[in-house]
């Protein structure tokens, strides 16, 4: 695959997600992020790990994500939505997820940083997660 005349070498089966995080319901503050490793992300936004924004105003419920095959395409759909208005991110939020609940309540307990192979495979998002998520449109080149 080539993108701009340079070669682009995805690993077969690799997922990249845009997702947002607040901290409670129908927030002032949302954030926008992409990622290629969704759980792991999400655990650092939870508990912390990375200075910054998430952590300043306490992010830590995920409330939208999508799925992408190509990390280009997820790219692009982040600025996109980081382009909008707070009002159509709430009605993208919304439309999947009207509650606006954590759809990584439990990942923690599934998703340990240092465990072992055998317990998670990397970049995986846990079953029980995929299960109760309201949202995980995805989205692949043609």
């Amino acid at each position: 695959m080539t993108q701009q005349g340079r070669r682009i070498h995805v690993a077969k089966n690799r997922r990249f997600f845009v997702y947002i995080m607040t901290n409670r319901p129908r927030s002032h503050v949302l954030y926008t992020g992409v990622t290629g490793d969704l759980p792991h992300r999400v655990f650092q936004h939870k508990n912390k790990l990375m200075p910054g924004f998430t952590s300043r105003y306490n992010l830590t419920r995920l409330v939208y994500y999508e799925e992408f095959a190509y990390p280009d395409a997820a790219i692009s759909r982040e600025k996109e939505i980081k382009g909008w208005r707070r009002s159509k991110k709430i009605r993208l939020i919304e439309a999947a997820n009207q509650l606006w609940e954590d759809l990584a309540r439990g990942w923690t307990d599934t998703y340990k940083p240092d465990a072992p192979a055998t317990t998670l495979a990397p970049r995986q998002i846990p079953p029980s997660a995929r299960r109760t998520a309201l949202v995980g449109m995805t989205h692949s080149k043609w």
